[in-house]
């Protein structure tokens, strides 16, 4: 079984958030596709199926340790792949089937093995404002309350997974852990799959797994989240494209283009975007029983 591995939101290979593409995934189930993503270690991996012609996929996602219904970076990777694989022209349109939505992704070809992509992640769901002190959610992630952004607010947004975006001030980011262990289960009581520590002036950001143990390069289901949430709060002007820097911590520095659309709590259309990079294919010769 064939699979790429792409570098995704870098211009240059060896940075961004790796992933590996797999194709033609029709031969494999989930179990197998989990045993095969840890194998890996990549941050995700992301399976294809084809539905009905070259323009449509389905596809399934895993991380390290579970199935995702939505996620950003490996749908702009497979997509730039399928361009490598099936596109006749320098631009193409894609429309990838997840779990929790149905997603078009703009590919363009820039050069050899090199591409930008554009997810249109659809509309965001602002799923309210928790009754935490900032304090306590603060010191969840190592910080103290006077870290967290006071002119900001703790708010659940999704546009596919649940994220809380916890606004910081400069500096905090360079001390922030995770530091406790049920932080899924304190995030789940607020209606939340994960949390996104956003330093809003410098728009930069973290995340990581729930357990703290693996923290990722760059999140495209964040980032779509982010984007809402800066476009509601009227700190990102509808249409503008800015710039979401994540991965520093970890020696990959990632560039995220976001961009919203909408007023308030009505927000229809969030826009995530950035750099490929094809670095290399790989066969697996056996496969997971």
């Amino acid at each position: 079984m064939h699979y790429h591995h792409v570098d995704v939101f870098t211009p240059r290979p060896y940075r961004g958030n790796s992933l590996a593409v797999f194709p033609d995934a029709t031969r494999l189930d989930g179990a197998q596709m989990g045993v095969i993503t840890r194998e890996l270690r990549h941050f995700e991996s992301i399976f294809l199926t084809p539905d009905g012609d070259d323009h449509r996929w389905r596809a399934r996602v895993f991380d390290l340790v579970e199935e995702l219904g939505f996620a950003g970076h490996p749908v702009i990777g497979a997509a730039c792949v399928v361009h490598e694989l099936h596109g006749g022209s320098a631009q193409e349109r894609w429309t990838i089937q997840l779990e929790a939505r149905t997603v078009q992704v703009t590919t363009e070809r820039r050069t050899q093995g090199r591409y930008s992509a554009v997810l249109d992640q659809g509309p965001a769901d602002f799923l309210g404002q928790p009754a935490r002190t900032r304090a306590e959610v603060a010191s969840w992630f190592s910080v103290d309350e006077r870290d967290v952004d006071a002119a900001l607010p703790l708010e659940v947004v999704s546009t596919g997974l649940r994220y809380l975006i916890v606004p910081v001030r400069s500096g905090a980011l360079d001390r922030a852990r995770i530091a406790v262990t049920d932080l899924a289960t304190r995030l789940g009581a607020m209606g939340a799959d994960f949390a996104y520590l956003v330093d809003v002036a410098a728009l930069e950001g973290r995340h990581w797994n729930n357990d703290g143990v693996v923290e990722d390069v760059a999140t495209g289901s964040a980032a779509g989240c982010v984007a809402a949430y800066l476009r509601r709060h009227e700190r990102l002007d509808e249409g503008t494209t800015a710039v979401l820097r994540q991965g520093r911590f970890l020696g990959r520095p990632s560039e995220i283009t976001i961009r919203a659309y909408g007023t308030g709590t009505s927000v229809p259309s969030v826009e995530v975007g950035g750099d490929v990079v094809l670095v290399g294919t790989g066969t697996l010769d056996l496969l997971p029983e």
